[in-house]
């Protein structure tokens, strides 16, 4: 299947769903291989509860959607919350095992994982590196590099200096106009810091992304889609796969967003990134649950 007849497959017959593209500014470096990923969050295994009476064939499901793509991404990620917090270590990996078993039956090449606060703010990471390795990592892929960045570990919703020093080091053996993918639990700007959307030091780490001239970053935690640009830096955050939370500052207190059996799954979903070729140019398709 073509290119175009995949996104045509996507945008008009199969899944359907708003498609949203972020064009980004700046100098195209030599033309990379067109590829996508594809970007699931915050699914927050072990929750129960009526905001999503499912809780336990959300996941599965979104899984078997990731599966029946017309085409396969290149990678899949997960961008934190894989569980739901408890403050019982045993509890903490069991389901860490469980969800890292469900994900299992991705059937992709690479699936990868940054922690969200609910895996890894009560130990600082521990259980998560136990299961997935690096809380902070880089990869490349086909001419663009990309960055993952923890800032949940530290319980005060800091990246700290150390990382910040390790993202300076790592940004300085970059071309200016290299291409740059983020990816972060939290947003690293200050979307709404009263319901903990916010990340203490993400200015500082921005300040040196600004240096660069093709970033992108993609985000979890606030359960909706959000675009946002702090410069020439383009933000999006992804919808969740357990319940969808309101608007920033919409309502006094950040509570779900109730179920309704009328239009189950409604607000939940996942994203697929398509990396185009020759421009430093994002094609993001937002795909629901189920096909229903």
């Amino acid at each position: 299947m073509t290119e175009l007849d995949r996104r045509q497959f996507l945008q008009l017959a199969a899944f359907g769903g708003a498609v949203f593209s972020s064009a980004l500014p700046g100098v195209a470096r030599a033309a990379a291989d067109d590829f996508y990923f594809v970007q699931l969050s915050d699914t927050h295994w072990g929750f129960e509860g009526p905001e999503n009476p499912d809780a336990h064939g959300t996941l599965p499901k979104a899984i078997a959607a990731v599966n029946a793509l017309a085409e396969q991404p290149d990678f899949v990620i997960f961008t934190g919350d894989l569980t739901h917090t408890t403050e019982d270590g045993r509890e903490r990996r069991r389901r860490l095992a469980e969800f890292q078993q469900q994900a299992r039956a991705l059937k992709v090449r690479e699936v990868r994982y940054i922690p969200g606060e609910h895996d890894a703010a009560l130990d600082q990471g521990k259980a998560f590196s136990e299961f997935f390795g690096p809380t902070h990592y880089v990869f490349d892929h086909r001419g663009v590099h990309f960055i993952v960045l923890d800032n949940v570990s530290d319980p005060a919703a800091k990246l700290g200096d150390a990382q910040l020093a390790w993202l300076q080091a790592d940004l300085q053996g970059q071309p200016r106009d290299a291409r740059i993918v983020v990816f972060a639990h939290r947003p690293l700007f200050d979307l709404y810091p009263q319901w903990d959307w916010a990340t203490r030091d993400g200015a500082q780490a921005l300040e040196l992304l600004q240096a660069q001239t093709n970033v992108v970053v993609f985000y979890g935690h606030i359960h909706q889609e959000n675009h946002h640009m702090t410069g020439a830096i383009a933000h999006h955050s992804a919808k969740s796969l357990i319940f969808p939370l309101p608007a920033p500052g919409s309502q006094p207190k950040r509570t779900p967003v109730a179920w309704d059996p009328s239009q189950p799954y409604r607000g939940l979903g996942f994203r697929e990134v398509e990396a185009e070729p020759d421009t430093p140019r994002y094609v993001l398709s937002e795909l629901p649950v189920t096909r229903g």
